[in-house]
């Protein structure tokens, strides 16, 4: 459906006065409020209009084909960064590979660790401080990448955790050495059963890992199958207090700006 945006405010064609770009708070507020009502691929589509330099990031886990779908249908070439933390389950490497042939993903930039080895030469990191493993293998590379965008899309959803529960369709967070950047979160508002619908009636690979227990799948190390009545990323961290893996936080916390929903 077409996209009704706000122009920003202080002047337009014709005025000869310059017009006032509004900031990422300010832009993420006004498109929670204008896109509250409208589908994922609408948000993809304002997201894609709004952000100048725009990137997907995507785990290819249990639930990322729908997303993937959905970005490849606005811009196929929309940049897709993949971080490999060097101990995923090989399942998932297979499936990224089969996800980009089948939507046709030319754009996928595979981000790594370049101090692994340095830092955690046994690969054992993850046993004595898990934070500190996924603070080296996931959240510093991404944040590396993420300097050359503006806003990134990613796959959250509401249903997924307590720290999710209140997942706007776009927040921001701040950055080093320039303005907020924009988060965008199209699956913010469905849930589980939405997700395997849009999966199956677009005959989306799934996950090999899925139809064995797994949900939500991270690191081999740290995740494990889940049970039936458990929560959905229950096999996460199993064992632990912790249930993200830092990429979303700032100085250890979830905070979002410009979420008013």
């Amino acid at each position: 459906m077409p996209l009704d945006l706000p122009h920003p405010p202080g002047g337009g064609a014709g005025t000869g006065s310059p017009t006032a770009v509004p900031g990422p708070v300010a832009t993420a507020a006004r498109l929670n409020v204008q896109m509250r009502h409208h589908e994922a691929i609408d948000v993809i589509r304002a997201a894609v209009e709004a952000v100048p330099r725009l990137a997907l990031v995507s785990s290819f886990g249990a639930e990322s084909g729908a997303l993937l779908h959905l970005a490849s249908k606005v811009k196929r070439d929309l940049p897709v960064l993949f971080i490999d933390t060097e101990m995923l389950f090989p399942e998932t490497l297979a499936y990224q590979r089969e996800v980009a042939v089948k939507l046709g993903l030319t754009r996928i930039t595979t981000l790594r660790a370049a101090d692994a080895v340095l830092h955690d030469p046994d690969g054992l990191l993850h046993l004595s401080d898990p934070d500190a493993c996924c603070a080296l293998r996931k959240t510093a590379p991404l944040q590396k990448a993420l300097r050359d965008f503006d806003g990134w899309i990613t796959g959250r959803k509401r249903f997924q955790s307590g720290q999710r529960a209140a997942l706007p369709h776009f927040e921001t967070e701040m950055r080093d050495g320039g303005p907020d950047r924009i988060k965008i979160n199209p699956l913010a508002f469905w849930s589980a059963e939405d997700v395997a619908e849009y999966i199956a009636e677009n005959n989306l690979p799934r996950h090999p890992l899925v139809a064995r227990g797994y949900p939500s799948i991270g690191c081999a190390p740290c995740t494990s199958p889940v049970k039936e009545g458990e929560d959905s990323r229950a096999g996460r961290w199993r064992g632990t207090a912790k249930d993200e893996c830092g990429i979303h936080f700032e100085n250890g916390k979830v905070v979002r700006q410009g979420a008013s929903t």
